[in-house]
């Protein structure tokens, strides 16, 4: 019971205005130790015979309080509720399902929210399909705090409010004196939008939609189209695929929209002694080559001879293809798989070229692949290259009287950008419905500013028959409003978009609200595919065979534009956790580049090299296109085909984006036709250009660090062929390291209560880069910036290391460095591992995530002098940010080298000017966990809230805790099933099973160190 009783220490407490007793109260000391009488004195200092012991005892206490004076965060006051709202728990986080479908990421997505404040992205799992979020879905949510959005509509370059806006709209409307109303328009995939856009046509005699992908996939939806009647995509399920072909096609990234990496990691993870055989063909480098079992670099010419031979060797046809021997014999050799797998294969085509689409489609068709699901496609990519350039044409006609243009940015991103802008000056109402001042914005008359995604109401059918919910996880934080909202009120509704919504919405067999809550619903309504009427353009088969195999190499370099797992087409260029984020192959952040092969390197005289302070440089290129011209940086590319480039698109946006956002060059000039593969001249244009590369290091020089086998050693059975334990010398005999006989340490008992590991499948594993964006945002992790990460100062708790082989498999490069003899000579290890850190011209390529190994026997634990770093029960090496004083002993003991430190204050500091540096950026940060500041280390915590919650969570509820519960944000955010996070004292858990694997090892065994993060062996099926 409570107690009001007052105690004092002497009468004088007793005494309110006694200002004496006051300073005391608030001080530990009535005056300041005279440190600097005795310190900042000179000649006492050189005249004292005081002994350092009696020197530190003496100053003992200033200097640790000045340590913690310049170590201590800023103190920043919350603000209580007045009326608590009832469905929100201080301290409790709400979740919320709802869509993201930006016209380029659709997904099926929960939101995490504290005290009405989205903080976090999930994945949804209890959806069917595309109910994984990829890293720039888990970013953003910071899209919503950005700064540079627009808070109200806006006339004329001022700012504006809704009923002057309405009403100077509609008088332009109702005088369009017969010429056109277009909607240039994102691809929706939503049934409400064709019902209102049907309304708007009933309201207005000639309205038309046009639909614009800023990277579209004409040639796919074409061939489609011809075979089976709608413009959509085929969906496939890799889950029990056998064999594998991509040509061209980076189906584990963006290709054809992404979200296909969940079911090929599973095909990837050997069980029972079967794993599925990917084949890849490519110009660049990317995350599907990355993953492939074979890859082979070739051209985009050669791609679609390929695609020739393929089809003529599966289909028949008999196509005289010419191609060089190696690729020719393994063309031979895919065939045979193919066959083989009959069923369970597949072949995937990135060729943008409507021939090859077809043909790919017939090849799947006589393998009678159940891959393919070619009745419920993909419905999320509908734009039409063909008709915007009909509109740019009918703009500069003067047909067109207004255009509405909705989540695109055509400025900014149509090839020929300065014709549209020219031509978009004739239309006398142009209303651009944006949530920033972009490009074509700036270009328009009328600003209609719209709401983030989390602040809005939608519907997207995503796959047919599967149609994903849309709704507002906060309310609108501007005076926005959305453009379902003003189209159905321009078009003489005084319906709500949300009552449009659920009145339309047609669910088979769920309620409204269960819809809502699951996020999604199915129907069996068949959806209008689109609005626009699309021209079809019907070739034969025979006469596509015949382009295909009569290809031949053009005489420039071939150009193959791709977007980047950071930034995708630029609709979210100025977050600054995708510009931070490392490309997954070339490990640069903040920028794009010419990547280029060694051996055109040589002959262009392009050079990249390592400065003395470790960072990457490089020179420039100019790349023309039709008398269009580009300076970009070049970056040595291992595995990109000799003859070809590529060039990220995305980048180079300047309107509407911060000044330390505006990166790399705009790429989409190039993007011609809207055809990703063009023909260029490229020449050296000198210079240097400095790159912030996280990962400079090309390979492992052979070292036991990423274990790999072929499928056949792994069928064996037998451990010691492919994943031995590591041995130390003892007495001069070989010992298992695991032997107590060689262990420094006394290991605690960890039996008793839960006790925390993490497994990482390396199978399983893409690279994809999700789990690093999710732990940012779940663990308050800071930007940097480019100038910072040159310096390797990024602060990226979790990294995805990535390693090239220097001959053509990491067998190979082991059995180099094995063979090595001596230091000097041709075989001496001096030169030779030199030579190992040089990668092949085509590697192999490896992926491993490496956060902090929370190791039992932390050699952390036992240099740091003030105990900030310690071990707790639960196997979680723990950081007391309070006590570390910033020594940075601990980093220099980590084997791992997966420790941070904070140079500066990130928060709040104008040399940072990213989101932590505002109030409305600030609102995404995480209250559970604190915000570090400047002169302490930081690491992995494995999300030590998120598992304390999971427990206090089952405590509350009296019951015990579920397999599966516990979490943490990279494990959350792995679609592809890679990383396993449990406790391994529950014997039945997932986690404890995977640990019995023969595939289990630890990184950097040898050490000791016996951490709580292991890895699974990466199986190859060669």
């Amino acid at each position: 019971m409570a107690t009001t009783k007052k105690y004092w220490k002497s009468t004088a407490q007793l005494d309110d205005s006694n200002e004496i007793v006051k300073n005391l109260e608030q001080n530990e000391f009535a005056s300041p130790i005279p440190s600097d009488e005795f310190l900042g004195n000179d000649e006492a200092m050189e005249s004292s015979s005081t002994s350092r012991r009696d020197f530190l005892k003496y100053v003992g206490f200033s200097t640790a309080a000045a340590s913690l004076a310049a170590c201590e965060g800023p103190v920043i006051y919350s603000v209580p509720y007045v009326n608590q709202p009832e469905q929100i728990i201080p301290g409790m986080a709400n979740y919320y399902a709802t869509t993201i479908a930006n016209g380029y990421d659709f997904a099926s997505i929960l939101v995490k929210t504290r005290e009405g404040r989205p903080i976090k992205i999930e994945s949804n799992k209890e959806a069917m399909y595309r109910g994984h979020a990829n890293a720039r879905v888990h970013a953003s949510v910071l899209s919503l705090y950005d700064n540079n959005r627009l808070k109200t509509p806006m006339i004329k370059g001022v700012e504006s409010n809704w009923e002057e806006f309405d009403k100077q709209v509609g008088d332009q409307l109702s005088s369009l004196n017969g010429k056109e109303l277009v909607v240039l328009a994102q691809t929706f995939a939503s049934p409400s939008m064709n019902k209102i856009f049907s309304q708007l046509k009933a309201r207005y005699s000639n309205v038309r939609v046009v639909t614009y992908d800023a990277v579209g996939e004409d040639a796919a939806l074409a061939a489609f189209e011809a075979r089976y009647g709608s413009r959509a995509l085929a969906d496939y399920d890799f889950t029990d695929a056998e064999t594998i072909v991509s040509i061209g096609a980076d189906f584990v990234g963006d290709w054809q929209g992404g979200g296909f990496d969940k079911g090929y990691a599973k095909s990837r993870v050997p069980k029972n002694g079967k794993m599925s055989q990917h084949i890849q063909y490519e110009a660049n480098l990317s995350l599907s080559g990355s993953n492939a079992d074979r890859r082979y670099p070739v051209t985009p010419t050669e791609q679609k001879n390929i695609i020739a031979a393929l089809y003529s060797k599966i289909v028949g046809g008999g196509a005289n293809v010419s191609l060089s021997d190696k690729v020719a014999k393994s063309v031979e050799q895919t065939a045979i798989s193919l066959k083989r797998a009959g069923s369970k294969a597949v072949v995937l085509c990135g060729v943008p070229d409507q021939a090859a689409h077809q043909l790919t489609i017939a090849i799947n068709e006589a393998l009678r692949s159940t891959i393919v699901d070619t009745v419920s496609p993909i419905m999320t990519r509908q734009g039409n290259r063909k008709s915007v350039d009909a509109l740019v044409k009918d703009m500069n006609a003067g047909k067109v009287g207004a255009i509405f243009i909705a989540g695109v940015d055509p400025v900014y991103s149509y090839n020929d950008s300065d014709a549209f802008a020219k031509a978009l000056e004739k239309v006398s109402l142009r209303v651009s419905f944006a949530s920033s001042m972009n490009a074509t914005a700036e270009k328009c008359n009328y600003v209609a500013t719209t709401p983030h995604f989390l602040e809005s109401w939608g519907d997207t059918e995503i796959k047919k028959g599967h149609v994903y919910l849309t709704q507002p996880t906060i309310n609108p934080i501007f005076k926005t409003r959305q453009l379902q909202d003003t189209l159905l009120k321009w078009s003489g509704s005084s319906q709500s978009f949300k009552d449009f919504l659920k009145e339309t919405s047609k669910a088979s067999g769920s309620s409204w609200n269960q819809s809502l809550q699951d996020g999604f619903y199915k129907t069996s309504v068949v959806v209008n595919d689109s609005e626009e009427e699309v021209e079809r353009e019907v070739i034969s088969n025979s006469a596509a065979l015949s382009a295909m195999a009569s290809a031949k190499k053009p005489s420039g370099y071939e150009l193959t534009l791709y977007t980047k797992t950071g930034l995708g087409d630029g609709v979210m260029a100025n977050n600054p956790w995708l510009q931070e984020l490392p490309d997954p192959i070339t490990r640069t952040t903040w920028d794009n580049y010419v990547t280029i092969s060694q051996a055109d390197a040589e002959k262009l005289g392009v050079v990249n090299e390592n400065v003395a302070n470790g960072a990457l440089d490089g020179t420039y290129v100019t790349v023309t296109l039709d008398g269009v011209q580009r300076k970009l940086p070049a970056l040595i590319q291992p595995g990109q085909a000799a003859g070809t480039i590529g060039i990220a698109l995305g980048y180079g946006q300047t309107a509407a984006i911060q000044e330390e956002m505006q990166t790399g060059v705009n790429a989409y000039p190039f993007y011609k036709n809207g055809v990703a593969v063009q023909t260029v001249s490229v020449k050296d244009a000198g210079g240097t250009h400095e790159f912030a590369c996280t990962q400079l290091q090309n390979t492992m020089m052979g070292r036991d660090i990423i274990r790999e086998t072929d499928l056949e050693t792994y069928r064996t059975g037998n451990k010691d062929n492919f994943n031995p334990m590591p041995e130390v010398s003892l007495n001069h005999v070989e010992t298992p390291v695991t032997s107590p006989d060689v262990d420094l340490w006394e290991s605690f008992d960890r039996s008793v209560g839960h006790h925390f590991n993490m497994s990482i499948d390396l199978n399983a594993c893409t690279g994809c880069g999700a789990c690093v964006i999710a732990c940012h945002a779940e663990n308050n992790v800071p930007v940097v910036g480019k100038t910072e990460v040159r310096k390797s100062r990024d602060m990226h708790w979790l990294r995805i290391d990535r390693y090239y082989s220097s001959e053509d498999s990491f067998e190979a490069d082991e059995a180099k460095k094995d063979g090595f003899d001596g230091l000097f000579g041709d075989n001496g290890s001096l030169g030779g591992f030199g030579e190992l850190e040089v990668p092949a011209d085509n590697p192999q390529v490896a992926f491993q995530p490496v956060m902090c190994q929370h190791c039992n026997h932390a050699p952390c634990e036992t240099v740091c002098p003030v105990a900030a770093s310690s071990h707790g029960r639960q196997g979680q090496n723990h950081m007391a940010y309070n006590r570390c004083v910033g020594t940075r002993y601990c980093a220099n003991n980590c084997p791992y080298k997966v420790r941070r430190f904070n140079w500066f204050l990130y928060n709040g500091n104008d040399e940072f000017d990213y989101h932590m540096n505002n109030d409305l950026g600030r609102m995404v940060i995480n209250p559970d966990v604190t915000v570090r500041s400047r002169g302490v280390m930081e690491k992995c915590s494995l999300c030590m809230q998120m598992t304390q919650m999971t427990i206090l969570e089952a405590k509350k509820d009296g019951r015990m805790i579920k397999d599966g519960e516990f979490a943490t944000a990279c494990s959350n955010a792995c679609s592809s099933g890679a990383i396993t996070f449990g406790d391994i004292n529950d014997k039945e858990s997932e986690i404890f099973k995977v640990k019995q694997q023969d595939r289990m090892y630890h990184l950097l065994e040898e050490v000791g160190t016996e951490p709580n993060v292991m890895y699974q062996v990466k199986v190859r099926n060669v």
